[in-house]
């Protein structure tokens, strides 16, 4: 299993790696394409509209299609999408790249977020998701910084190559990695979207919404927070972005432990931390030192936050979780245009730079009061640290990647079957 969640993990390296590199590599597009930068930012909205477009559109048109197949294809198009963009004559073109990049994004999560809880044994589901989103928190520590060098020495086009040469990658690992998982007959469009449409879940999709939101109203404006407040030289600005990233990775180790352990505490606690660390970041960036260990800490408390959210509105959604899983996408990048333009407001409104951390914690503190309405009105439920949807996948990843547990189990039969 840890060779399979590697393909899955190269994936999400590539996905990380083409979704936040365009926000450095927005003045050389600009030159280079004749337009501004304001101009050449609907790039960044592209590619987050593909996304919310893509999660429940290409999940609902693969819902018959086995399992790896489905990672694959989605893979191709995100793969055919770089290509596009690094190939694009005009500016319009590169838009249209970057819309077709984003289209797989939230679709590929979903899916191989069920993929990784059904291939790992009982009791940790939440560490094989979280091993899958190592991939996009180690991509904002190596693989952003070393694309957006890569486009500023060679031009924007061969960072959008190179993205697009890990798609092949990351294609031909999951061909190799994951086992043949079939897809489930009896889930169909109608029986995802009867999922989708439970309570928890919404509460669960209004809770990623509200949560992160507070986490992009920082994360947006944290370049000019850290030059204009904190007096750092620009040139600085990319080792912030990567000790963010590092938060994140920590946030994401802890995360899958954590998560199993106890879902909805780990969600309670961590949205509640995020609330106050970036209350604290509101007096902090003022100091050197502690503005760069508080924004070590959004990322890491931050991230922490993932994990939980996507294992409940997967758990959820019982025998159909793939649809909601990828809508936890959706509302991920609705959290991020969300946060960016509150923020904005803020900002906007002559309040300082500093005002969108305040603006952050109030939406971080209700996503946690929305989860905890949701924890609230699932009292008495089935425990919520466990994915419930283990059908024909589960038995065909047993089939080819997990002999140990079917051994088990089978033990057990016969061990059953002799005491009557």
């Amino acid at each position: 299993m840890p060779l399979a969640l590697l393909a899955l993990a190269i994936s999400a390296f590539g996905i990380g790696t083409t979704e936040f590199v365009m926000m450095g590599l927005l003045p050389n597009v600009a030159d280079d394409l004749g337009t501004s930068v304001p101009t050449a930012g609907y790039l960044v909205s592209a590619y987050a509209l593909g996304v919310v477009i893509g999660a429940p559109l290409l999940t609902a048109l693969g819902s018959r299609i086995p399992r790896k197949r489905m990672l694959v294809l989605l893979m191709a198009v995100f793969t055919v999408g770089n290509l596009a963009s690094a190939l694009a004559p005009g500016f319009g073109s590169l838009i249209a790249g970057r819309l077709l990049a984003g289209l797989p994004h939230g679709a590929f999560f979903g899916v191989g977020a069920v993929v990784a809880a059904q291939m790992a044994r009982e009791g940790r589901q939440a560490r094989a998701v979280a091993t899958m989103f190592l991939g996009l928190t180690v991509a904002n520590i190596i693989g952003v910084p070393a694309a957006t060098l890569l486009g500023q020495q060679l031009g924007w086009r061969a960072t959008f190559l190179v993205v697009a040469g890990i798609g092949l990658v990351a294609m031909a690992s999951l061909a190799r990695l994951i086992p043949p998982l079939k897809a489930d007959e009896r889930t169909g469009l109608g029986r995802e979207l009867r999922a989708l449409a439970n309570g928890q879940v919404l509460l669960g999709l209004l809770t990623t919404v509200f949560g992160f939101a507070g986490i992009f109203a920082v994360y947006s404006y944290l370049a000019s927070m850290m030059t204009e407040v904190t007096g750092l030289a620009e040139g600085s600005v990319p080792l912030v972005l990567a000790l963010f990233g590092i938060g994140m990775t920590l946030g994401a180790l802890a995360a899958g432990p954590l998560t199993d352990r106890a879902l909805r505490p780990t969600l309670y606690g961590s949205l509640a931390a995020l609330a106050l660390v970036l209350t604290a970041f509101h007096f902090t960036a003022r100091t050197t030192w502690a503005a760069l260990v508080t924004v070590v800490l959004i990322g890491a408390i931050g991230f922490l936050t993932t994990t939980p959210l996507q294992m409940l509105v997967m758990n959820k959604a019982q025998q159909a979780p793939t649809l909601a899983a990828a809508s936890n996408q959706s509302a991920f990048n609705l959290a991020n245009a969300g946060g960016a333009w509150i923020g904005g407001l803020a900002l906007a409104a002559g309040w300082g730079w500093t005002s969108p951390t305040l603006v952050g914690a109030a939406l971080a503190a209700l996503g946690l009061a929305v989860a905890a309405v949701a924890g609230f009105l699932d009292r008495g439920a089935e425990d919520s640290s466990r994915i419930v949807a283990r059908g024909p996948e589960a038995d065909a990843a047993a089939e080819t990647g997990a002999a140990a547990e079917t051994d088990a189990v089978a033990e057990t039969d016969a061990v059953a079957g002799g005491g009557t």
